[in-house]
Protein backbone atom coordinates (compact mmCIF):
# COMPACT_ATOMS: atom_id res chain seq x y z
CA UNK A 1 0.00 0.00 0.00
CA UNK A 2 1.43 3.07 -1.15
CA UNK A 3 1.62 6.12 1.27
CA UNK A 4 0.13 9.75 1.02
CA UNK A 5 2.13 11.92 -1.88
CA UNK A 6 0.91 14.83 0.26
CA UNK A 7 -0.21 15.83 3.43
CA UNK A 8 -3.97 17.56 4.61
CA UNK A 9 -3.98 21.36 4.65
CA UNK A 10 -6.22 22.85 6.55
CA UNK A 11 -7.15 25.07 3.23
CA UNK A 12 -8.03 21.90 1.72
CA UNK A 13 -10.85 21.02 4.25
CA UNK A 14 -12.50 24.93 5.04
CA UNK A 15 -15.61 25.32 3.23
CA UNK A 16 -16.40 28.69 2.12
CA UNK A 17 -19.37 30.58 3.73
CA UNK A 18 -17.71 30.71 7.18
CA UNK A 19 -16.99 34.41 6.74
CA UNK A 20 -20.33 35.31 6.18
CA UNK A 21 -21.69 34.21 9.44
CA UNK A 22 -22.34 36.50 11.97
CA UNK A 23 -20.08 37.84 14.45
CA UNK A 24 -22.62 36.03 17.43
CA UNK A 25 -22.74 32.41 15.92
CA UNK A 26 -22.38 29.84 18.17
CA UNK A 27 -18.85 27.89 17.97
CA UNK A 28 -17.89 24.47 16.90
CA UNK A 29 -14.69 22.82 17.95
CA UNK A 30 -13.99 20.80 15.59
CA UNK A 31 -11.17 17.75 16.30
CA UNK A 32 -9.83 15.58 13.77
CA UNK A 33 -6.60 14.03 12.81
CA UNK A 34 -6.04 15.24 9.63
CA UNK A 35 -3.04 13.47 8.78
CA UNK A 36 -2.20 9.90 10.27
CA UNK A 37 0.18 7.02 10.18
CA UNK A 38 -0.51 4.55 6.95
CA UNK A 39 -2.45 7.40 5.05
CA UNK A 40 -2.68 6.69 1.42
CA UNK A 41 -3.64 9.15 -1.33
CA UNK A 42 -7.29 7.36 -1.13
CA UNK A 43 -7.54 8.45 2.63
CA UNK A 44 -6.50 11.57 1.95
CA UNK A 45 -9.05 12.34 -0.38
CA UNK A 46 -11.77 10.73 2.48
CA UNK A 47 -10.37 12.92 5.05
CA UNK A 48 -11.06 15.95 3.03
CA UNK A 49 -14.34 15.28 1.74
CA UNK A 50 -15.51 14.04 5.05
CA UNK A 51 -14.19 17.19 7.33
CA UNK A 52 -14.83 19.40 4.32
CA UNK A 53 -18.24 18.18 4.54
CA UNK A 54 -18.82 18.49 8.28
CA UNK A 55 -17.75 21.78 8.50
CA UNK A 56 -20.26 22.59 5.33
CA UNK A 57 -23.20 21.24 7.12
CA UNK A 58 -21.96 23.19 10.49
CA UNK A 59 -22.45 26.34 8.70
CA UNK A 60 -25.29 25.45 6.75
CA UNK A 61 -26.58 24.97 10.34
CA UNK A 62 -25.28 28.67 11.69
CA UNK A 63 -22.60 27.42 13.58
CA UNK A 64 -18.92 28.61 13.24
CA UNK A 65 -15.87 25.90 12.91
CA UNK A 66 -13.20 25.86 14.82
CA UNK A 67 -10.66 23.30 13.37
CA UNK A 68 -8.37 21.30 16.11
CA UNK A 69 -6.05 19.14 14.59
CA UNK A 70 -5.12 16.24 16.91
CA UNK A 71 -2.67 14.89 14.74
CA UNK A 72 0.05 17.71 14.80
CA UNK A 73 3.41 16.96 16.50
CA UNK A 74 2.67 20.89 19.08
CA UNK A 75 -1.14 19.93 19.90
CA UNK A 76 -3.67 22.90 19.87
CA UNK A 77 -3.99 24.09 23.38
CA UNK A 78 -6.83 22.71 24.73
CA UNK A 79 -8.07 25.94 25.79
CA UNK A 80 -9.36 26.46 22.53
CA UNK A 81 -11.63 23.81 22.73
CA UNK A 82 -12.64 24.84 26.66
CA UNK A 83 -13.49 27.85 25.23
CA UNK A 84 -16.49 26.63 22.17
CA UNK A 85 -19.99 26.34 22.56
CA UNK A 86 -20.07 22.40 21.31
CA UNK A 87 -16.97 20.03 20.16
CA UNK A 88 -17.55 17.57 17.28
CA UNK A 89 -15.07 14.90 16.80
CA UNK A 90 -14.27 13.39 13.41
CA UNK A 91 -13.38 9.95 12.18
CA UNK A 92 -9.67 8.89 11.47
CA UNK A 93 -7.48 6.05 12.31
CA UNK A 94 -8.16 3.28 14.82
CA UNK A 95 -7.63 3.99 18.35
CA UNK A 96 -4.30 2.46 20.01
CA UNK A 97 -5.44 -0.99 21.08
CA UNK A 98 -2.95 -0.88 23.69
CA UNK A 99 -4.82 1.58 25.65
CA UNK A 100 -7.74 -0.85 26.61
CA UNK A 101 -5.24 -3.89 27.06
CA UNK A 102 -4.86 -5.27 23.46
CA UNK A 103 -1.10 -6.10 23.73
CA UNK A 104 -1.35 -8.88 20.40
CA UNK A 105 -1.35 -7.85 17.14
CA UNK A 106 -4.48 -6.57 15.59
CA UNK A 107 -5.57 -7.37 11.90
CA UNK A 108 -6.74 -4.64 9.84
CA UNK A 109 -4.93 -2.19 12.25
CA UNK A 110 -3.95 1.13 10.97
CA UNK A 111 -3.55 5.14 11.62
CA UNK A 112 -2.59 4.55 15.29
CA UNK A 113 -1.58 7.77 16.93
CA UNK A 114 -1.50 7.36 20.57
CA UNK A 115 -0.98 10.81 21.54
CA UNK A 116 -4.16 12.12 19.35
CA UNK A 117 -6.32 9.21 21.43
CA UNK A 118 -5.04 10.54 24.14
CA UNK A 119 -5.44 14.43 23.67
CA UNK A 120 -8.88 13.35 22.73
CA UNK A 121 -9.95 11.14 25.31
CA UNK A 122 -9.16 14.48 27.60
CA UNK A 123 -10.93 16.59 25.54
CA UNK A 124 -14.09 14.35 25.75
CA UNK A 125 -14.23 14.11 29.39
CA UNK A 126 -14.09 17.49 29.76
CA UNK A 127 -16.45 18.47 27.67
CA UNK A 128 -18.79 16.70 29.34
CA UNK A 129 -18.25 17.57 32.71
CA UNK A 130 -18.79 20.86 31.73
CA UNK A 131 -22.11 20.04 29.96
CA UNK A 132 -21.49 21.22 26.35
CA UNK A 133 -22.86 20.03 23.10
CA UNK A 134 -21.02 16.72 21.93
CA UNK A 135 -21.28 15.34 18.90
CA UNK A 136 -18.83 11.80 18.00
CA UNK A 137 -18.62 10.12 14.95
CA UNK A 138 -16.98 7.14 14.08
CA UNK A 139 -13.62 7.33 15.89
CA UNK A 140 -14.95 9.58 17.66
CA UNK A 141 -17.87 7.45 18.98
CA UNK A 142 -15.24 4.87 19.97
CA UNK A 143 -13.03 7.20 22.00
CA UNK A 144 -16.02 8.52 23.72
CA UNK A 145 -17.13 5.25 25.02
CA UNK A 146 -13.61 4.27 26.04
CA UNK A 147 -12.82 7.78 27.78
CA UNK A 148 -16.10 7.03 29.98
CA UNK A 149 -15.41 3.61 31.13
CA UNK A 150 -16.46 1.08 28.10
CA UNK A 151 -14.06 -1.19 25.78
CA UNK A 152 -13.54 -1.13 22.60
CA UNK A 153 -13.79 -4.24 19.69
CA UNK A 154 -10.55 -4.21 17.97
CA UNK A 155 -11.16 -5.89 14.91
CA UNK A 156 -14.63 -7.25 13.68
CA UNK A 157 -15.22 -10.52 12.47
CA UNK A 158 -16.45 -11.04 10.07
CA UNK A 159 -17.33 -7.11 9.01
CA UNK A 160 -19.00 -7.66 6.07
CA UNK A 161 -21.98 -5.37 6.78
CA UNK A 162 -19.64 -2.74 8.15
CA UNK A 163 -16.54 -1.92 5.85
CA UNK A 164 -16.53 -2.85 2.08
CA UNK A 165 -13.88 -6.17 1.37
CA UNK A 166 -10.79 -6.38 -0.34
CA UNK A 167 -10.87 -4.49 -3.85
CA UNK A 168 -13.78 -3.13 -2.79
CA UNK A 169 -14.83 0.77 -1.61
CA UNK A 170 -14.20 1.30 1.93
CA UNK A 171 -17.36 2.61 2.48
CA UNK A 172 -20.68 0.74 2.21
CA UNK A 173 -24.61 1.26 3.08
CA UNK A 174 -25.33 0.03 6.04
CA UNK A 175 -28.96 -0.98 7.66
CA UNK A 176 -29.18 0.62 11.32
CA UNK A 177 -32.02 0.00 14.00
CA UNK A 178 -32.37 3.06 15.88
CA UNK A 179 -33.53 2.34 19.83
CA UNK A 180 -37.41 3.97 20.74
CA UNK A 181 -36.53 6.77 22.90
CA UNK A 182 -33.31 7.57 21.77
CA UNK A 183 -32.39 11.08 21.12
CA UNK A 184 -30.96 9.93 17.47
CA UNK A 185 -34.50 8.06 16.73
CA UNK A 186 -35.93 11.11 17.40
CA UNK A 187 -34.02 13.72 15.14
CA UNK A 188 -34.55 11.14 12.47
CA UNK A 189 -37.79 9.90 12.73
CA UNK A 190 -37.81 6.61 11.93
CA UNK A 191 -36.96 2.90 13.63
CA UNK A 192 -34.35 1.96 10.27
CA UNK A 193 -32.29 3.84 8.58
CA UNK A 194 -29.86 3.48 5.75
CA UNK A 195 -26.20 4.50 7.08
CA UNK A 196 -22.92 5.65 5.68
CA UNK A 197 -20.24 2.56 7.37
CA UNK A 198 -16.82 1.65 6.87
CA UNK A 199 -15.21 0.41 10.47
CA UNK A 200 -13.86 -2.83 11.66
CA UNK A 201 -13.07 -1.36 15.34
CA UNK A 202 -16.32 -0.90 17.41
CA UNK A 203 -18.05 -0.19 20.87
CA UNK A 204 -18.00 -3.64 22.68
CA UNK A 205 -18.81 -3.16 26.57
CA UNK A 206 -21.03 0.35 26.73
CA UNK A 207 -19.68 2.53 29.84
CA UNK A 208 -22.26 3.14 32.34
CA UNK A 209 -22.71 6.42 31.78
CA UNK A 210 -23.55 5.89 27.95
CA UNK A 211 -26.66 3.90 26.61
CA UNK A 212 -27.45 2.34 23.58
CA UNK A 213 -29.07 4.17 20.55
CA UNK A 214 -28.38 1.97 17.46
CA UNK A 215 -27.37 -1.11 16.08
CA UNK A 216 -26.41 -3.36 13.13
CA UNK A 217 -28.46 -6.31 11.95
CA UNK A 218 -25.88 -8.02 13.91
CA UNK A 219 -25.88 -6.57 17.08
CA UNK A 220 -22.82 -4.48 16.90
CA UNK A 221 -23.49 -1.07 18.55
CA UNK A 222 -23.59 2.26 15.75
CA UNK A 223 -24.35 4.68 18.25
CA UNK A 224 -24.52 5.98 21.80
CA UNK A 225 -25.97 8.88 23.90
CA UNK A 226 -25.14 10.28 27.48
CA UNK A 227 -27.64 9.16 30.01
CA UNK A 228 -27.32 12.54 31.92
CA UNK A 229 -25.79 14.69 29.90
CA UNK A 230 -27.88 17.50 27.87
CA UNK A 231 -26.23 16.13 24.67
CA UNK A 232 -23.37 14.03 23.80
CA UNK A 233 -24.29 11.48 20.87
CA UNK A 234 -22.09 9.53 19.54
CA UNK A 235 -22.85 7.40 16.00
CA UNK A 236 -20.26 4.40 14.33
CA UNK A 237 -21.34 5.68 10.82
CA UNK A 238 -20.75 8.37 9.01
CA UNK A 239 -23.32 11.09 8.75
CA UNK A 240 -20.75 13.67 6.93
CA UNK A 241 -20.03 11.16 3.88
CA UNK A 242 -21.54 13.35 1.03
CA UNK A 243 -22.49 10.10 -0.80
CA UNK A 244 -24.89 9.51 2.26
CA UNK A 245 -28.49 10.95 3.19
CA UNK A 246 -28.44 14.40 2.88
CA UNK A 247 -31.61 14.64 4.66
CA UNK A 248 -30.38 13.22 7.96
CA UNK A 249 -26.94 15.11 7.57
CA UNK A 250 -28.44 17.86 7.65
CA UNK A 251 -31.22 16.69 10.73
CA UNK A 252 -28.32 15.77 12.81
CA UNK A 253 -26.10 18.64 12.71
CA UNK A 254 -28.92 20.94 13.02
CA UNK A 255 -30.39 19.12 16.14
CA UNK A 256 -26.43 19.04 17.22
CA UNK A 257 -25.97 22.79 16.61
CA UNK A 258 -29.73 23.88 18.10
CA UNK A 259 -27.77 22.68 21.42
CA UNK A 260 -25.01 24.42 20.98
CA UNK A 261 -26.88 27.31 20.55
CA UNK A 262 -28.74 26.65 23.73
CA UNK A 263 -25.24 26.18 25.45
CA UNK A 264 -24.16 29.36 24.31
CA UNK A 265 -27.30 31.06 25.49
CA UNK A 266 -26.75 29.38 28.86
CA UNK A 267 -23.11 30.57 29.06
CA UNK A 268 -23.92 34.36 28.41
CA UNK A 269 -26.34 33.85 31.05
CA UNK A 270 -24.41 32.31 33.61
Amino acid sequence: MSRASRKVMPSDVIPAGIADLPDDAPTVAVVVSLNFPDMTDEINDLVIRFTTTALESLTHAGARSILVDSSLDALPDPSVVHAADGVLFLGGGDVDPGLYGVTGPVPHLYGVDRAADVYSIDLINATIARDAPLFAICRGSQLLNFAQGGSLIPDLDPWALHRGGPGKPMFLDEPVSLEPGSKIRKILGRDRIAVRSGHHQAVGEVAPSLRVSARADDGIIEGTEHRTATWVVGVQWHPEDSDGSREDRDALFAAFVEQVRANQSRRRQS
